[in-house]
């Protein structure tokens, strides 16, 4: 699968536009780069063709928690990306 790393909406269009695009994987420091923040972080990239990737910012377990059932709750194609530290893990497995 050819996932595009980028929160670049232009990039994205052009991308998914070549035919080829399976998805989206972003991360916090690219929002940021293209000014996303908040909730606006997952549904602003959002295709209806394509998974996207959306990262958590927080770090620690509870805050994973929340920040990645809020995001997977935007969109069933949502793919919650966590940090692989303890706390990162401990997400993974709850």
């Amino acid at each position: 699968k050819f996932f595009i790393d980028t929160a670049n909406l232009e990039q994205i269009r052009k991308a998914h536009e070549l035919g080829v695009l399976d998805g989206v994987t972003t991360n916090p420091s690219l929002m940021a780069k293209e000014n996303i923040r908040g909730t606006e972080n997952a549904t602003v990239i959002m295709l209806k063709s394509a998974d996207v990737s959306a990262e958590v910012i927080a770090t620690d377990f509870e805050g994973m928690v929340r920040e990645g059932e809020a995001l997977a709750a935007l969109h069933p194609r949502i793919v919650v990306k966590l940090p692989c530290t303890a706390a990162g893990i401990r997400a993974v497995k709850y």
